[in-house]
Order: structure tokens, then C-alpha cells, then sequence
């Protein structure tokens, strides 16, 4: 069968694919939107199309295809729309206030557990924290790459425990 055959064919049987994608979808501008794509996909994939079968199923079977994918797709990802008005986001940090105090408070435990670990684990993972990276700690001390990733893992691990309550 010739491109200018099938196209035809298509075009024939298209008239007969509108009320099947109104049915499916229940709106105007979906049905058509998915129209458009059953077409495209019949043209895309004329070659599997076997001549001398009934090409009205093939195209009934793609559409209803698509519009099966289509809604496993929707049904994935929900939506939730929000009508409301945003504004009450622009001054959010005003009526924020944060207590000084307090955060000095947890940042003088958090130093005081890292300065309580052993020295082994200490002096990597403060490098570490300060922002240098494993391979450059491991220049710096003379220690082997895998023994200073340990020392930092070990690290965090024991501040974990001890900092549990914050």
C-alpha cells in the first residue's frame, strides 16, 4: 500500500474517530488534541499496519491506547490546584523572628561534641566540615583516601548519637 493510499484511508475513517475521542474524554478541546495524536501515531506507525485488515480497529485500538496511557499518566501526577491569593508570602520574613540566644545555645553543643571527639576522628572531619574535599584531607594528613572517608563517616556517626536530642 502506497503513502498517498493510507492517507487517504486515514482521512476516511477519521470522521468516524471524533465521536470515540468525545466519548473517551468527555470535552471538545481533549477530544480533538487527542484525535490529532491517534492520527499522528497512525502515520508514524503505518508500517505495522497489516494491508487487508481493518484499519478502523487499528485506529480505534490507538486511540483508546493513548487515551489509557494518558490517564495513567494524569492519575500518577495529581494536580492540585490553588486558587488562593500568594500575597501573604511576600512579607513572610517579617513576622518571623529568630532567637539569637537559643541557636548560640545548640551551636556551642555542636562545637563542644565535635572538640569531644578522638583526635583520629576530629581533625579529618573538622577539614571535612571546613569544606575541604577526601582527596585533599587525605594530601593534607598523609592518610589513605579510604581511612579518611571512614574517620568522616565514623565521625558523623558519633555526633549523631550525641546530638540525638536536637
Amino acid at each position: 500500500m502506497s503513502d498517498v493510499e493510507f492517507n487517504e484511508i486515514l482521512l476516511k475513517n477519521a470522521d468516524y474517530l471524533k465521536p470515540f475521542a468525545f466519548t473517551l474524554t468527555r470535552d471538545t478541546e481533549t477530544a480533538k488534541d487527542l484525535l490529532q495524536e491517534t492520527m499522528y501515531r497512525a502515520l508514524v506507525n503505518k508500517d505495522k499496519y497489516n494491508v487487508g485488515t481493518n484499519i478502523k480497529a487499528w485506529i480505534y485500538t490507538i486511540m483508546r491506547n493513548i487515551f489509557i496511557n494518558d490517564y495513567r499518566k494524569k492519575s500518577r501526577y495529581q494536580i492540585v490546584s490553588d486558587s488562593s491569593e500568594n500575597n501573604y508570602l511576600i512579607d513572610q520574613q517579617q513576622g518571623m523572628s529568630s532567637n539569637v540566644a537559643e541557636n548560640n545555645l545548640r551551636w556551642k553543643d555542636v562545637q563542644a561534641a565535635i572538640y569531644k571527639l578522638p583526635e583520629i576522628f576530629r581533625h579529618p572531619f573538622i577539614l571535612y566540615y571546613e569544606g575541604y574535599k577526601y582527596n585533599e584531607i587525605a594530601e593534607v594528613l598523609t592518610i589513605p583516601l579510604g581511612t579518611i572517608k571512614s574517620r568522616i563517616h565514623f565521625s558523623r556517626k558519633i555526633l549523631k548519637e550525641k546530638l540525638a536530642g536536637y
